[in-house]
């Protein structure tokens, strides 16, 4: 204890009036983390620093809103001794529990400067099963709360705790407060990073956000890419967007998306885009699986689809019906749009011909159609039901077209 408060009580140096080991940690928080991509490793090693200099930290907790179409917020978490935090996700709701209206976060999220309890002496007013029994149990003796405060009024909450008889000393506080305006900048550039991969991956998908953020932002810059290409529409959806309530339609959209987007990325497809009611999706021929990785995703979509009807029909809706067409060949697969305003996608004879067989499943009265092209390279033939050669708009020759002979799309699982 002797030694702790002299590391934290020596030598000053410079204008800030920090001792000199805290000097270090906010120099080395300043110059030496531009090249560490991720926040939760610049948080260990932050507080392991701070346990070297004599500060004592056993928990330290950083928590985040994030802007993620599943989840509403993150905590990173360190316990003395560990070399890795560990990253839990929250849920969308969770603002709305008793346990974090009755936490320290709450407080701080609603405008307390901090919130600072003292664990070796419990309080009357505490919850009982709240964060600081938790704390106690395991062997912690002071705790404290702290805004981060990012740019525009963004604010998230740092914590911090100690396992020392007495808790913190008023330089251990003093040196972590000290660090939190350049922590709350080395944390925003990262939150921020992140977000952004995560906005371009919700919108484009991860294949097509990597090539954005490594510089594909041009029109017309991209690649040429071999690929199994799927695309499906849901049938009937303006019938029964006109016939349904918007809730009741967007709740039916989500629930189809659902069924045949988790399968497809599942399986390592990309999903381009939704254009209303459909989906655009490629399985690059990189992958040496890519045609049964397709047909795997369709197998067990179609038991998603079937069990999502099953609860439709239940609830006194119609069942839905929809249409996939598969082809495979080389596609355009980059930026296409105006000077200002972009889409990265797919173009290309391949992608049109299965948007054709995809209109074709009307006519020929089965859910999925596959050309020729896309079954040999799947060695499928055999197994499949050849259907005939189909003329199509904009086409001159006429399309080969296969579909799945009964029980081949759940084999395919």
């Amino acid at each position: 204890m002797q030694a702790s408060s002299q590391a934290m009580t020596g030598e000053l140096e410079g204008s800030g009036g920090l001792p000199t080991e805290s000097r270090k940690i906010l120099d080395w928080l300043v110059t030496e983390t531009r090249d560490q991509r991720f926040i939760d490793n610049i948080f260990v090693d932050l507080c392991e620093r701070l346990v070297q200099a004599g500060v004592p930290l056993a928990r330290a907790t950083l928590h985040f809103r994030i802007h993620h179409p599943q989840w509403l917020g993150a905590r990173i978490l360190w316990r003395k001794g560990q070399s890795e935090a560990d990253i839990r996700m929250y849920d969308y709701g969770v603002e709305d529990t008793s346990q974090y209206l009755n936490s320290p976060l709450y407080a701080i999220n609603t405008g307390a400067s901090q919130v600072r309890k003292n664990l070796e002496a419990p309080t009357d007013d505490e919850i009982p099963n709240s964060l600081y029994d938790e704390l106690r149990a395991d062997g912690l003796t002071e705790y404290i709360a702290l805004p981060l405060e990012h740019t525009l009024g963004k604010r998230h909450v740092v914590t911090f705790a100690s396992d020392r008889t007495g808790g913190f000393e008023t330089a251990h506080l003093e040196t972590l407060k000290g660090l939190l305006p350049v922590l709350a900048l080395v944390s925003e550039i990262r939150l921020k990073n992140r977000m952004a991969r995560t906005l371009l991956e919700t919108y484009v998908g991860p294949h097509a956000s990597e090539q954005i953020l490594a510089g594909a932002t041009t029109r017309g810059s991209g690649v040429t890419v071999s690929a199994a290409i799927l695309i499906c529409d849901l049938r009937d959806f303006t019938k029964l967007s006109d016939l349904w309530p918007r809730d009741d339609v967007i709740e039916l959209l989500n629930g189809y998306f659902d069924a045949m987007s988790e399968p497809i990325e599942r399986h390592g497809g990309e999903i381009l885009k939704f254009m209303g009611d459909g989906l655009l999706a490629i399985f690059p021929l990189s992958n040496a699986q890519a045609s049964e990785n397709l047909l795997q995703a369709i197998g067990e979509a179609e038991v998603a689809i079937a069990t999502l009807n099953q609860e439709n029909v239940a609830k006194g809706r119609e069942a839905l019906g929809y249409g996939i067409g598969v082809h495979v060949g080389d596609v355009m697969y980059g930026n296409i749009g105006s000077r200002r305003r972009l889409d990265f996608t797919v173009i290309g004879p391949a992608v049109n011909i299965a948007s054709r067989l995809e209109s074709l499943t009307k006519q020929a009265k089965r859910p999925v159609l596959l050309s020729r092209a896309f079954v040999e390279l799947a060695g499928r033939t055999r197994e499949m039901e050849h259907l005939g050669a189909f003329a199509v708009k904009g086409l001159d020759d006429p399309i080969d077209v296969f579909a799945f002979s009964s029980g081949t799309a759940q084999a395919a699982e």
